[in-house]
C-alpha cells in the first residue's frame, strides 16, 4: 500500500469496546500437535487412502507398544470421527429435492419430468460468518467503503470496497433508519460447471462459491478460506430427443434460479435487518448483507441474466453487430417494463429477453443481476479474445494469404519461435509451440507472454499493432490498482485495438461485415465495471476455476466414484475443519517448528508462544517463482544458498583460478575495477577509464552461487496475501544436467538519459559470487551488457536491446555489478525478423545468436507496470 495514497472511509461503529483476544477451547481438535500433524499430513497433504492410514496407525501402535502406550486411533474410521468432531469451520451440507411440477403429457412422460434432482447446499450465512471471523484477514479486509486517491489526487480503483457500487450500497443502507450505521457486507458469488472425467461418462458438477466482498483482491486470489464452496447445483440430463425441447430448457433454467435463490436465502433477512457478526479484529459489529458481483463465464451469464444466447447480458446491443454503438444498459426495472408491454416473441427477437425466466436476484433487496455480473478476464479476455479470436484469425489469415502448404510452414515456424524463447522464472515452456490439443487458462496466459514477438516478421504491421494494443488493454485491466489515468489509457488502447481489428474483416477469420462476438464485445463494458467493482483482477473466474481443483476434482479422485457427490461433500467438510483447526493452533502458537521440535519443547516444560511473522526463505532450489508470505516489504535481491550448503562447491576460490574455470580471462581485471568504484563512489572518472595499476588488488576468497532470489511487491501477479512475490534468477553452467542457463536482469545504471529504459540496461548474469574485502561483504554479479536502442518499437510497443561489443566487435562487453544494482529478472525475445528459425536452435542458446532482442514487457504484470 503506497503511503502517499489518501483514503476516504465511511466510519463503521463497533459494538464491543475491546477485541476478543482469547481463543476458544479446542473443541474436538486433537490436543497434541503430533496427532494433528499426523491427521493433517495424511488427509490433506498426502491424501492417503483409508488403507494407508490404517497401515500408518498400525506402525505407530507397534512403535509405542514397548512403552506401554497405544496409538491415538485404532483405525482410519476413528481418525475420521475425530476430524468430524472439530467444531471450527463446521458448516454442514443439506440436500433439497427438486422435481418438475408442470403438467405431464399423455402416455409415458419424458424421464426428466419424473426424476428427482438434488441441490446440496450449506448455510450461506454460516459460511460467511466463518470467513468474517478469520483472524488472518485482520489486515486484509475493508470494513467500510472508501474512495482512494494517489499522490496526484487522481481516483484509484482497486478492491471492491474502493469502487462506486459499494459506496452507493452503503449510502442506501445509511438512509434507512433501521439499518443506519451498520457495516455493509457484500457477498461475491461465482459458479460454473466443471468436468472431472470425460472417459467415465462425462461426469460434471456445478459448484457455487462465495467470498466475503470486504476482502482485498490479493486475499481473495490467495484463496485459503477466502473463497469457499457453498452449493452444488443440480444438473438435469435427458436424451438428445428432448434436449432442445422448450419445456426442458425452461425447466432447467427455472430450477437453476430457484436453486440459487435457496442457496442465498439464509442471508436475505440480514439484507434489511442488521445481523451481529464477529470480525477478524475480534470486534462484534452490526452488519447488513448484500448480493455482490457474480463471477461467471458467458454461457452462465446468459442463464443468470435470462437473455437469449448471442445477446449481451449488460446491454441491449443487437447480436448481429454488438459493437455498433448506441446500445442502452440493461436493468431489472427496464426488463420488467419490456415484459409488461411486449409479447414473448417480440421480447426474444427484438430485445433478447426471455419472459419465461425470473432471475434469482429478483427476490433480494438492492440486487440487479445485469449490474452485478462482473467482468471475466479469463473467458472474455484471455481465452475468448486472445485464444479463440486473435490466434485463430492470425492462423486463418496466413493460410488464406500463402496457401495451405506455405501457410502451415509459417505457422510451424511461429511455433518454433515460441519454443525457442529464453527461459524465465515461472515461464511455462512450449516445446511444440502453441500446437497442443487441450488448452487451459494457464496455457493461454503463458502464450500471451511470448506470442507477440513470435509473429513479428510473418504478419503485417497492422496485425502486430492489433495484438500489441490488446495486450496493453489486458495488462492494464489486470492491474491490482487502476487509476483514472489508466482508464484513459484503457479507452485509448481499446479504440486502437478495434481499429486494427478491422484488418481481419473480410479475411478467412472474419467473413462478415462486422466483428460481433459477445466475449470480445464485453471489453466495452470494462471501464464502467472498474468504476463499479474495482480491479477485475479480484473478480475473475480463474479464482473459482482454480478452486475446482481442491473443492471438486481432488475430492472426486479420492471417492469410490459411486454416488461420489456425498463423498465429495464429506471430504470438503473435513478439509475445511482441518484448515480451521490449523488456524486455531497457529494463533495459539502451537505450529512453530517441526513436530519433533515442538514436542521436545513441551516435554522440557516449555510453553507455546504466539507465532511471529516468518520471513520468506530462499525456497526450493527448483522453484523459479511464486508467492511470498508476509506483508509488503522493500524490494530486494539476495544470493541464494543451496539447502545444506553456504555456497556452490567445486569452484576455485581465487580470482585468477576462477577466471580460468569460467573461461573469462578478464575477471580479475573487472574485479579490481569494481572494487575501485566501490571504494570511490564519488570519483569523477569511472574505473573503466582508470589505469589498472591504480585499482586495488584483491587476493581473498571468492564464493560462487548459482542463483539469486528477487523479492518485490507485485499485487497484480499471483502473490502472497501481503502482495509479495519472488523469482529466482539463475546463472548455472549445467542447469538440470542439460544446458547452461544464464538469465537476464534489469540493472540500474544511475543515469536516465534520453532513449534509455528509465535509466536501466539489461545484463545477462554469467556468475553470481561474493567476496569480503576490508571487512565489507560484496555480493556481485558478472554480467554482459545488452544496451537499448533509441525509443520504443512503434509496432510492438517494446524496447529493443542489442548486445554491446568491445575489442573491435569480437567480444561482448562484461562488467561486475553489485547485486543491489539488480532490480529484478528481465526477459528477452529474439527479434527473429522474417527469416525462418534454424531447426537446430535451442532456447538455451537463443540469447547468443541474434543481433537484437525485444525486452518482453508482457512476461508478467509487474514487468508491464515497471516498464510503463
Amino acid at each position: 500500500m503506497r503511503q502517499e495514497n489518501i483514503y476516504y472511509h465511511i466510519p463503521v461503529p463497533t459494538l464491543s469496546p475491546t477485541p476478543l483476544t482469547a481463543m476458544p477451547q479446542t473443541h474436538g481438535i486433537p490436543s497434541i500437535p503430533v496427532e494433528f500433524d499426523f491427521a493433517h499430513y495424511h488427509f490433506v497433504e498426502s491424501q492417503s487412502s483409508a488403507r494407508l492410514i490404517d497401515k500408518a496407525l498400525d506402525l505407530w501402535a507397534a512403535i509405542v507398544m514397548e512403552f506401554g502406550r497405544d496409538s491415538p486411533w485404532k483405525n482410519s474410521s476413528e481418525l475420521y470421527a475425530t476430524i468430524d468432531a472439530i467444531k471450527y469451520g463446521d458448516s454442514p451440507w443439506k440436500t433439497y429435492e427438486i422435481r418438475y411440477q408442470g403438467p405431464l403429457p399423455p402416455g409415458t412422460p419424458p424421464k426428466w419430468m419424473t426424476q428427482t434432482y438434488e441441490l446440496c447446499t450449506r448455510d450461506s450465512r454460516r459460511v460467511l460468518h466463518h470467513q468474517l471471523e478469520t483472524t488472518e484477514f485482520k489486515d486484509k479486509i475493508n470494513l467500510s467503503p472508501y474512495r482512494q486517491f494517489d499522490s496526484k489526487r487522481q481516483r484509484t480503483w482497486s478492491n471492491l470496497m474502493s469502487a462506486d457500487w459499494a459506496w452507493t450500497q452503503a449510502d442506501k443502507i445509511a438512509k434507512d433508519e433501521t439499518t443506519h450505521g451498520a457495516m455493509f457486507v457484500p457477498v461475491v458469488a461465482g459458479s460454473n460447471k466443471t468436468t472431472v472425467s470425460v472417459a467415465t461418462g462425462h461426469q460434471e458438477y456445478h459448484p457455487v462459491y462465495m467470498s466475503l466482498g470486504n476482502l482485498t483482491n490479493i486475499a481473495r486470489r490467495a484463496h485459503d478460506n477466502a473463497v469457499l464452496p457453498v452449493a452444488f447445483l443440480p444438473i438435469p440430463k435427458t436424451t438428445k430427443k428432448h434436449r432442445k425441447s422448450a419445456k426442458y430448457q425452461v425447466f432447467c433454467r427455472q430450477m437453476y434460479h430457484a436453486s440459487l435463490a435457496r442457496v442465498f436465502q439464509p442471508l436475505k433477512a440480514g439484507m434489511t435487518t442488521p445481523d451481529v457478526v464477529r470480525c477478524p479484529d475480534g470486534h462484534f459489529r452490526r452488519a447488513i448483507y448484500g448480493l455482490g458481483p457474480y463471477i461467471a463465464d458467458y454461457p452462465e451469464q446468459v442463464w443468470l441474466a435470462a437473455i437469449v444466447q448471442g445477446w449481451c447480458p449488460k446491454c441491449d446491443a443487437k447480436p448481429d453487430n454488438l459493437d455498433a454503438g448506441g446500445a442502452c444498459l440493461r436493468s431489472q426495472r427496464k426488463t420488467d417494463f419490456l415484459i409488461n408491454n411486449w409479447d414473448p416473441g417480440t421480447l426474444w427477437t427484438d430485445f433478447g429477453v426471455r419472459a419465461d425466466i425470473v432471475p434469482f436476484t429478483y427476490g433480494f433487496p438492492r440486487a440487479d443481476i445485469h449490474e452485478l455480473l462482473s467482468p471475466d478476464l479469463l473467458h472474455q479476455v484471455i481465452k475468448g479474445t486472445f485464444k479463440d479470436h486473435i490466434v485463430m484469425w492470425v492462423n486463418e489469415y496466413l493460410l488464406e494469404l500463402h496457401g495451405k502448404a506455405h501457410g502451415q510452414e509459417i505457422i510451424a515456424d511461429i511455433d518454433h519461435r515460441i519454443s525457442g524463447v529464453p527461459a524465465f522464472p515461472g515461464l511455462r515452456r512450449f516445446p511444440d509451440g502453441r500446437d497442443f490439443l487441450q488448452w487451459t487458462g494457464d496455457d493461454s496466459k503463458a502464450l500471451m507472454k511470448v506470442y507477440l514477438g513470435a509473429i513479428v516478421g510473418h504478419v503485417p504491421a497492422a496485425v502486430v499493432k492489433c495484438l500489441s494494443a490488446f495486450l496493453n488493454f489486458c495488462y492494464i485491466v489486470r492491474q491490482n490498482a487502476i487509476t483514472a489515468t489508466n482508464l484513459d489509457k484503457l479507452k485509448d488502447v481499446l479504440e486502437r485495438f478495434h481499429h486494427h481489428c478491422e484488418f481481419f474483416i473480410g479475411t478467412a477469420g472474419v467473413k462478415g461485415e462486422f466483428i460481433s462476438l459477445p466475449r470480445q464485445h464485453s471489453l466495452l463494458h470494462y471501464i464502467r465495471s472498474v468504476r463499479l467493482f474495482g480491479s477485475p483482477n479480484g473478480l475473475c473466474s480463474s479464482i473459482t476455476e482454480s478452486k475446482h481443483i481442491k473443492a471438486v476434482k481432488e475430492p472426486w479422485r479420492r471417492s469410490s466414484r459411486y454416488k461420489a457427490l456425498v463423498q465429495i461433500l464429506r471430504t470438503i467438510s473435513r478439509l475445511d475443519k482441518l484448515a480451521a483447526a490449523q488456524r486455531a493452533f497457529t494463533q495459539l502458537g502451537m505450529m512453530d517448528g517441526t513436530t519433533a521440535s515442538y514436542t521436545a519443547m513441551i516435554r522440557e516444560g516449555g510453553r507455546p508462544q504466539p507465532r511471529a511473522t516468518l520471513m520468506a526463505d530462499d525456497g526450493d532450489e527448483d522453484d523459479d517463482s511464486g508467492p511470498v508470505a508476509g506483508s509488503k516489504a522493500l524490494s530486494s535481491v539476495e544470493l541464494a544458498h543451496l539447502p545444506g550448503f553456504s555456497t556452490v562447491r567445486g569452484y576455485p576460490t581465487s580470482a585468477e583460478a576462477l577466471a580460468v574455470h569460467i573461461e573469462q580471462p578478464r575477471f580479475p581485471e573487472l574485479l579490481r575495477r569494481f572494487l575501485y568504484d566501490q571504494l570511490n563512489p564519488n570519483a569523477a572518472i569511472s574505473a573503466e577509464y582508470i589505469p589498472l595499476d591504480r585499482c586495488p588488488v584483491f587476493v581473498g576468497r571468492i564464493l560462487v552461487f548459482h542463483s539469486a532470489v528477487a523479492r518485490f511487491f507485485a499485487p497484480s501477479d499471483l502473490c502472497g496475501a501481503g502482495g509479495m512475490y519472488q523469482e529466482r534468477i539463475r546463472s548455472n553452467p549445467n542447469w538440470r544436467d542439460e544446458y547452461a542457463r544464464y538469465d537476464t536482469v534489469f540493472v540500474q545504471t544511475g543515469s536516465d538519459v534520453s532513449g534509455s529504459m528509465n535509466g536501466m540496461v539489461i545484463g545477462r548474469v554469467h556468475l553470481f559470487f561474493s567476496f569480503t574485502s576490508s571487512g565489507v561483504r560484496y555480493p556481485c554479479a558478472l554480467v554482459e551488457w545488452f544496451v537499448p536502442e533509441d525509443g520504443l518499437d512503434e509496432d510492438t510497443g517494446m524496447w529493443i536491446v542489442r548486445p554491446e561489443f568491445e575489442g573491435a566487435g569480437r567480444h561482448r562487453t562484461l562488467a561486475i555489478v553489485h547485486i543491489d544494482c539488480i532490480i529484478r529478472a528481465a526477459h528477452l525475445l529474439p527479434a527473429f525478423g522474417s527469416s525462418f528459425v534454424p531447426e537446430e536452435l535451442h532456447f538455451s542458446n537463443s540469447l547468443d545468436v541474434y543481433r537484437s532482442y525485444f525486452v518482453n514487457n508482457n512476461v508478467d504484470h509487474h514487468c508491464h507496470e515497471f516498464l510503463s
